[in-house]
């Protein structure tokens, strides 16, 4: 009886304490990265390169891709749409990163937070959708040349794009609504450089298994299938070209879809492996080296693998130029 009585009343404090270390959280301090002090000058300087790569390389992208009446083709219309999400991707995190690394202040407010955690997951999002658009573009093009203009009509186009923004917007709303639920203790350091979800998921209170559950779940809509269809799409294209060999198809063939899908593992690998399948043995530091990974590195090699080694964006470019300089 006195186990009974001793045991509901332990329950009892815990419960009323646990209450009281809930808390209403007006900021967080993000850590940022494990950088020494004597080396933070030099890798300021190392991701300012890379943002501003980042930024002019997408952007020349998707103003050569408006004035170029050549570029005007599905293909084109879905890197224009992937270079604006690159850019935006990017942009979420890496001006507040700068910033934290040259400031003594790395306050971020809670509305901010959840905001940038909202656009980090949009334009993560949208990449993903944007990617798989890309490869059934190439799929067509390559294996069904002949239907290609039948297939890959403007209609069809314009309403991958649209299904893109629309998907991601609701997934993205659906994670912000459910973090916006929980409490958060009296701990708000975020032992990273952004309000990444996973790490405001330990910092919480609150029972987060319907968060946990939502992200395994929509994580395999959003991240796992269409990695997957993109592995098929190449591997159909693949394929195809080996059934009628040639040294320059093979040759051409290894080096698009290979520089493309070490970029496409490179995003879905890190993503998977962060969110769907976490490891208890991951430490933080492992945990932000793969997120810089994708959320740095990926947007700035895009423009480089998809578009500015192609033959028409170098064509475009003369173009526009010769255009402007002869205008």
């Amino acid at each position: 009886m006195n186990t009974i009585i001793s045991c509901s009343v332990l329950k009892t404090l815990k419960t009323s304490m646990a209450g009281r270390n809930k808390t209403v959280i007006s900021e967080f301090f993000l850590l940022g990265l494990p950088i020494e002090p004597e080396q933070q000058n030099l890798f300021y300087a190392l991701f300012l390169a890379m943002y501003l790569t980042t930024v002019l390389g997408n952007l020349l992208i998707i103003v050569l891709i408006r004035l170029d009446s050549h570029l005007h083709t599905p293909m084109y219309l879905f890197l224009s749409n992937l270079s604006f999400s690159d850019l935006c991707f990017s942009s979420v995190t890496m001006p507040k990163l700068l910033q934290n690394m040259q400031s003594q202040d790395s306050s971020i407010p809670y509305a901010g937070c959840l905001t940038q955690m909202y656009f980090f997951l949009f334009f993560g999002d949208l990449e993903s959708f944007l990617l798989v658009a890309m490869a059934y573009d190439r799929y067509v093009a390559i294996c069904l040349p002949l239907h290609y203009t039948t297939i890959m009509s403007p209609k069809l186009c314009l309403s991958l794009v649209v299904l893109s923004w629309v998907l991601t917007t609701l997934h993205a709303m659906l994670h912000t609504l459910l973090m916006a639920r929980l409490y958060f203790c009296a701990n708000s350091v975020i032992p990273h450089f952004f309000c990444d979800m996973s790490a405001l998921l330990k910092l919480s209170c609150s029972d987060t298994r319907v968060n946990e559950l939502v992200i395994i779940f929509m994580g395999g809509l959003i991240l796992v299938i269409p990695f997957l269809l993109i592995i098929m799409s190449y591997a159909r294209i693949v394929s195809s070209i080996l059934k009628v060999p040639s040294a320059r198809g093979i040759r051409k063939a290894f080096s698009t879809c290979g520089s493309h899908l070490s970029v496409v593992s490179l995003f879905y690998g890190t993503v998977i492996g962060l969110y769907l399948c976490p490891s208890a043995n991951n430490s933080t530091v492992k945990e932000t080296v793969m997120a810089v990974m994708y959320t740095v590195v990926t947007p700035m090699l895009n423009p480089f693998i998809y578009s500015l080694r192609n033959r028409d964006m170098k064509g475009a470019l003369g173009r526009v130029f010769c255009k402007k300089i002869f205008s």
